[in-house]
């Protein structure tokens, strides 16, 4: 299908419609391009329909649900309350439907052709379609993202499902085993906790082993709380219909089987053979600071080049790779990219909180009038600075971090100092307030946590 007529050159080609994709889009045509998109599925890509927006909208529905039926604290007792799966996953279906239609409506609202089709390079300067057309272009933009990897033996299929399935499940499995145990398998199977499932989780190693285990400890906490077993030093052997077999010995049962141990670069029937462009060794395409790949005509952006595989990461250097492509002089020199971790509690960080001369403050969620008044009083925020008391590095660990965070990552990028934060008025009483609390502290003037003398 195709949105318009299609045309046979244009100044911008870009092949992927996800978050990175179309907002490159948008902001070319703003600078005066002709542009075209090429996309094989969904406008939005795996962030609106299958990944960030889905995977978000079931967790809250989780967290409303389960707090329904686990308020007795506040004097609240819901009875009778149950879960209907198909009109959970109507509204699920729902929200990516309507991002959709509503990336469309921008795209076609700034005279952008939308392609519906499979593109493959077979020049630097043009795009062979699958419908027997051909695009020529002057610059081109891969922002084709990436998709789940599989593990051998444990290939997608009827009986494993890959994060995308499991965020289109119509039912509540009653036994769910979920390989890997990074954030996506942290945040699938928090949700399908509370919703009652019987979650086991196996980790190659540990729980979020590349994260701060001060934080990670309270969302290990929480899960065993729910019910979730960790599996740590595991490695899954074989699956039946409802089973899963450990290393060792162990068979869990399962009616449900996720393989969530990563991702991969999408760059499958590409044609990156007929350009210039290069990739490393795990298959990501090469760029440099503009986001140019080795093929002067064609930039890339997003998961297809690399860590960190965050949606936010691709909209930033969308942006650019637009400017770039346009003629204009811009660099991807964000100096931080937050990152959050929807667990429960959630993980917030932008920037490190490690390095040479570098000093970290901790204040506790237990200390903070919002927390204790909601009953939330897991947690804490910890804050990185150097010599000159320049913010370094900020991590939450709290409800709401998700929200809280990009105050971290701006002070960061501004090179803001602990006296900046601290000294600038937080409405009260909000879980924002942490960052000034524990800025407070590290100046050494704490005023609602005692640190002793």
């Amino acid at each position: 299908m195709v949105m318009g007529s299609l045309p046979e050159d244009v100044d911008l080609a870009i092949i992927g419609g996800g978050v990175g994709g179309y907002v490159s889009a948008i902001r070319a045509s703003q600078l005066g391009m002709n542009v075209a998109i090429v996309e094989k599925n969904k406008m939005g890509g795996h962030c609106l329909n299958y990944a960030c927006i889905p995977s978000k909208t079931l967790i809250h529905i989780a967290d409303i649900f389960y707090e329904m039926t686990h308020s007795e604290k506040f004097g609240i007792h819901a009875e009778g309350a149950s879960i209907d799966p198909k009109k959970m996953l109507e509204w699920r279906m729902g929200v990516s439907k309507k991002l959709e239609q509503g990336v469309e409506y921008l795209c076609k609202s700034n005279s952008i052709e939308i392609i519906k089709d499979q593109g493959t390079f077979i020049s630097s300067k043009a795009i062979q379609l699958t419908n027997g057309e051909e695009l020529d272009f002057k610059k081109a933009i891969i922002a084709t993202g990436s998709v789940p990897r599989s593990i051998p033996g444990f290939d997608f299929g009827s009986e494993v499902m890959d994060y995308k399935s499991a965020l289109m499940l119509d039912r509540v499995p009653k036994n769910m085993v979920i390989i890997g145990a990074g954030y996506v398998a942290v945040e699938i199977g928090t949700l399908y906790a509370k919703f009652g499932t019987k979650v086991d989780i196996l980790a190659h190693s540990d729980l979020l082993s590349r994260f701060d285990q001060d934080a990670v400890s309270l969302v290990k906490s929480r899960l065993q709380e729910l019910g979730v077993t960790i599996h740590p030093n595991t490695v899954p052997l074989s699956h039946g219909k409802d089973s899963v077999r450990l290393s060792d010995g162990t068979e869990l049962a399962a009616d449900a089987i996720v393989s969530a141990v990563g991702l991969v670069p999408y760059t499958q029937n590409l044609g990156l053979e007929n350009t210039k462009v290069s990739v490393d060794g795990k298959g990501f395409v090469n760029v440099d600071r503009s986001l140019t790949t080795s093929d002067p005509n064609i930039l890339a952006i997003g998961d297809v080049i690399g860590e960190p595989m965050l949606a936010h990461k691709a909209i930033r250097q969308g942006e650019i790779a637009a400017e770039v492509a346009a003629g204009n002089k811009d660099a991807f020199d964000n100096t931080v990219i937050p990152a959050v971790i929807f667990s429960d509690p959630e993980i917030a960080i932008a920037g490190s909180l490690e390095g040479e001369g570098i000093s970290v403050k901790k204040f506790p969620l237990t200390a903070l009038g919002r927390g204790i008044a909601i009953g939330e009083t897991r947690g804490f925020i910890k804050i990185a600075y150097d010599s000159n008391q320049m913010i370094k590095g900020v991590e939450m660990v709290s409800t709401d971090a998700n929200a809280m965070i990009s105050e971290a990552a701006l002070a960061i990028e501004m090179g803001a100092t602990l006296e900046d934060v601290a000294d600038t008025i937080h409405p009260h009483p909000t879980f924002s307030e942490l960052m000034q609390e524990v800025a407070e502290a590290a100046l050494g003037r704490p005023v609602h946590f005692y640190y002793g003398k």
